[in-house]
């Protein structure tokens, strides 16, 4: 299948696929995670991404989630609502030979609506800036059964959003870079791995 011409492309920064290069195809809200952004995520995560099994549920280039098979993942999912996005990304994991994997072209929120084949140890929501989604999503992962007593969960938003959180999530890191924050979370109960 013939995909429409490439914007550029990002790279693998850690791991077995170091230096590894994604196609970023033209696709409305779609907004790779930086490179420094996703090197300070996967500092936090070292301790805990050693076969965890992940989900990166608004995948876009499947930046996040390719960098966490690199670093060790045992399990990805990857959930893209924009099939061509989906294609291609599934794509790509063909050509990284990557195996411990799966491409849902799905809407996320659907998706989360249905009852999940398993928790996840970490969760990566990143959704379209314009969309207003990470309140729901995360709703949805905590009231669902999406994720693990002792899960992580990624945020990526506009610095100046402030989506009300589950009382179960407590802050672990967050940082900003230009107009970004980003936020690790942990459900608190759990004994702390970091």
């Amino acid at each position: 299948m013939r995909h429409p011409a490439s914007l550029g492309k990002i790279r693998i920064i850690g791991g077995s696929l170091r230096g590894s290069k994604l196609a970023v195809l033209p696709a409305h809200g779609l907004r790779p995670t930086p490179d420094r952004v996703r090197e300070t995520l996967f500092n936090w995560l070292t301790p805990v991404i050693e076969g965890a099994r992940c989900l990166d549920l608004f995948a876009g280039t499947g930046a996040l989630g390719i960098e966490a098979l690199s670093r060790g993942a045992g399990w990805v999912d990857f959930g893209e609502r924009d099939r061509q996005l989906a294609q291609a990304l599934q794509s790509e994991l063909a050509r990284l030979r990557q195996t411990q994997c799966a491409v849902r072209a799905v809407d996320a929120l659907q998706m989360l609506g249905e009852p999940p084949r398993a928790a996840y140890d970490i969760v990566f929501v990143d959704p379209p800036f314009d969309a207003g989604l990470w309140q729901p999503a995360a709703a949805a992962l905590e009231a669902n059964g999406w994720l693990r007593d002792d899960a992580w969960i990624y945020l990526e938003m506009p610095v100046i959003a402030l989506p009300a959180l589950s009382p179960n999530w407590s802050l672990h890191r967050e940082s900003a870079a230009g107009a970004v924050r980003y936020a690790l979370y942990r459900r608190r109960g759990a004994s702390a791995k970091l």
